[in-house]
């Protein structure tokens, strides 16, 4: 989720025409469908010769399948197969499940797991049934600077990585950063009095949402969990004063479950014994510790 601490240019380990194959693996983009050489160099910035080489050598590999008719690509089962295998590797993702779910009944609202990639938050883990204005699913991105679960994850960040993010969401956002940051930093303060991030409006108009950190025991993270509706159903009273509280509590008791610390069982409830016994799918450091936790 972060990106490398050296430049490129500088970190005699960095493999340069490893790192444009995957970004042409990047370009692709949900609901994009098909891309041609041309579309993909101009956003990765990579030459157009070179990308013809890279999508002709990811061809050969798999990972790409050529579209003869339209001389463009899509993504193979193949490239489709690291997403899913990430995706079963997150224990933290299964171990969220019941206490998302939960929580998604208690207010309503839609609840989502997120970590972040450069400078937006994908969702790794979404829970919503029935929430108008909330189309987002897992493998959505996000902006950071802007949204709930974003803010969150910048404030749970060591204070030398936040301020190297600042910096680049500054280079990112020009003549608009003075307004972002000022955003960023009410965050902060919300956060310190009352463990909770919000966003009104900031990033779409119509939608208002709240976000927490989730830190893990393991080295592994931060991640970020919002909850999110239409702004008439979520007014930014009862963004402060019942989801926010609800959705604190809610990571608390992930973290708890994650640590073996004592859970916190007021503002929501704590999923059933029958939610949380759903086996999580092997893999990784954070499944093992949820597994051994039954």
């Amino acid at each position: 989720m972060k990106r490398p601490g050296k430049k490129p240019a500088t970190d005699r380990n960095f493999v340069v025409a490893l790192s444009r194959g995957l970004e042409v693996l990047r370009a692709f983009r949900p609901n994009d469908g098909l891309l041609g050489n041309q579309e993909i160099a101009a956003r990765t910035n990579l030459p157009k010769p070179t990308v013809s080489r890279l999508t002709y050598t990811l061809t050969k590999l798999g990972y790409l399948t050529p579209v003869p008719r339209f001389e463009k690509y899509q993504l193979a089962p193949s490239a489709l197969l690291l997403g899913y295998a990430a995706l079963a590797n997150l224990g933290v993702r299964q171990l969220s499940e019941p206490f998302r779910e939960q929580l998604m009944r208690e207010t309503g609202g839609a609840v989502a797991l997120g970590g972040r990639d450069r400078l937006s938050m994908i969702y790794i883990g979404q829970s919503r049934h029935g929430v108008v204005n909330v189309q987002l699913d897992v493998g959505s991105r996000i902006p950071i600077a802007t949204t709930a679960m974003g803010r969150a994850y910048i404030w749970a960040l060591p204070e030398e990585e936040r301020a190297g993010l600042m910096r680049e969401l500054r280079e990112h956002y020009g003549s608009r950063w003075a307004k972002i940051r000022d955003g960023i930093e009410r965050a902060g303060e919300t956060v310190a009095k009352y463990g909770f991030t919000i966003s009104a409006g900031e990033w779409q108009d119509d939608v208002h949402a709240v976000g927490v950190a989730l830190r893990l025991n393991d080295g592994t993270g931060p991640y970020a969990i919002n909850c999110g509706a239409p702004a008439f159903r979520f007014t930014e009273e009862r963004l402060r004063t019942d989801i926010g509280p609800r959705l604190v509590a809610m990571v608390r008791n992930i973290e708890a479950a994650l640590g073996g610390l004592v859970p916190q069982t007021n503002q929501t409830s704590t999923p059933s014994n029958k939610e949380l016994n759903k086996k999580p799918k092997p893999g990784g450091k954070v499944a093992r510790v949820a597994e051994g936790i039954r």
